[in-house]
């Protein structure tokens, strides 16, 4: 089967999900808009964005929706962004009030255009959401900052209650999946995050499904322990065009209950594992779980 037909192979039946409607959904939506905001949900066609706007929330994409990276398996759009809009940080706040919010997640395009890789606006974004809501949960799903360390602790001094940065994959696949990103650096992000605010949950996750094998994926998870990851997040990869990766294999529902139960026993306090998982599903249950553990 070539690239280009397997985009539209239909999918096992756990992986088909409803069309985000309904009054929730479209308030979501227009509070979002009225506050010139994007959403992951939306740019990254999220197969969860009709039961999360459902319920009234959403995971904020702040600095743009134009990404310096060209991962083959995200939807992103590539290219050269605008400079980030210094009121962006305020308007999430407020929007996040509006929504009656009291955990949420941030996260945005990779920004190697700039000095610091967008690390000063999620500070001032968590600044803000705490100015606004002072008694919200605030987690953030950063890039990796091209590994500079000075921009990850102006992240980890606004104190999120959650850390997040995505392994993705496992380090064979990332020549193929993130020409632009380095495994290592990754675990050495999620390592350094650790050393510096050991109480702080660091979470992070990959995708199945692109070609990897059983023993790449237990190396990968407990390269994650070893380098202080918390929670992790298990879900299937599903090609977003004709343009990005082909879909290797559907994991069944079975299997990720399987790498549940492994990676539990291997170290990690929280996992939620699942063809539909993605970073922030259930966010707020796998942290209360984490918190729980300590």
């Amino acid at each position: 089967m070539d690239h280009q037909t397997q985009t539209w192979v239909q999918k096992p039946r756990w992986l088909r999900r409803g069309l985000p409607r309904g009054a929730e959904c479209r308030a979501v939506r227009n509070l979002v808009k009225k506050n010139r905001l994007h959403t992951v949900c939306e740019e990254a066609l999220c197969p969860n964005i009709g039961e999360c706007f459902s319920h009234g929330t959403a995971t904020f994409l702040i600095m743009g929706s134009i990404c310096t990276r060209s991962c083959r398996f995200c939807a992103m759009t590539p290219g050269r962004p605008e400079p980030p809009d210094p009121e962006e940080p305020a308007r999430v706040a407020v929007a996040a009030r509006e929504m009656g919010l009291d955990y949420l997640v941030v996260t945005s395009v990779t920004r190697d255009d700039l000095p610091d890789g967008g690390a000063s606006f999620f500070a001032e974004t968590i600044t803000k959401i705490r100015e606004e809501i002072p008694k919200a949960h605030v987690e953030v799903l950063i890039p990796d900052f091209q590994g500079n360390l000075q921009a990850l602790a102006s992240v980890i001094r606004a104190r999120p209650d959650v850390l997040n940065h995505n392994i993705e994959t496992v380090p064979s696949l990332y020549p193929a999946a993130r020409p632009d990103a380095l495994y290592r650096r990754s675990l050495t992000l999620m390592d350094n995050i650790k050393k510096a605010a050991p109480e702080m949950p660091v979470k992070s996750g990959i995708m199945l499904g692109l070609g990897e094998t059983s023993s790449e994926i237990e190396q990968t998870l407990r390269d994650m322990v070893n380098a202080g990851c918390d929670i992790l997040t298990l879900g299937q990869y599903l090609q977003p065009s004709k343009k990005n990766l082909p879909v290797e294999r559907f994991v069944h529902p079975d299997e990720f209950d399987q790498w549940r139960v492994a990676a539990l026993d291997m170290g990690f306090s929280a996992v939620v594992s699942g063809p539909l998982v993605r970073s922030s599903y259930h966010a707020d249950k796998l942290y209360y779980q984490t918190v729980k553990e300590r």
